[in-house]
């Protein structure tokens, strides 16, 4: 991908006033939503150079490749953007079918119940103590 070429796709993101877009992943085979995380400009083009998933962590202040300590890579199939050009979603295979740091298929494993609180209803996977050495 040429840089002008690479240039004009990233233009047409609508970055946040922090240079940042939310993204959505979404597991290609099942429509499960993953996970929800931020990329900045470099994060998006390399994610779309490398086909694997490259987010920016607010926390950390640093760009963070999906899996690059636990193994549980993000291999890209789609990338797709909003109406707005403002929410990035990212259809993937998540290898290790953990995306979540809490052993979890998804990070959306809360539902509420009526009664006012949250209940988890997906099981942990894999302890996130034998994930994360």
């Amino acid at each position: 991908m040429s840089n002008a070429n690479s240039a004009r796709w990233l233009n047409e993101i609508h970055w946040d006033d922090q240079g940042l877009v939310p993204v959505i992943a979404q597991e290609a085979s099942t429509g499960d939503v993953l996970m929800f995380a931020w990329m900045n400009r470099d994060a998006l083009q390399r994610t779309a150079e490398t086909g694997e998933a490259i987010y920016w962590s607010r926390s950390r202040r640093k760009l963070w490749h999906k899996g690059e300590e636990s193994g549980h890579v993000q291999k890209v199939h789609e990338i797709r953007i909003d109406c707005d050009n403002d929410v990035v979603l990212l259809k993937v295979e998540q290898i290790g079918g953990i995306a979540c740091h809490t052993g979890r298929h998804s990070c959306f494993f809360q539902r509420y119940l009526s009664a006012g609180s949250w209940e988890a209803v997906d099981p942990v996977l894999k302890d996130p103590k034998d994930i994360y050495k």
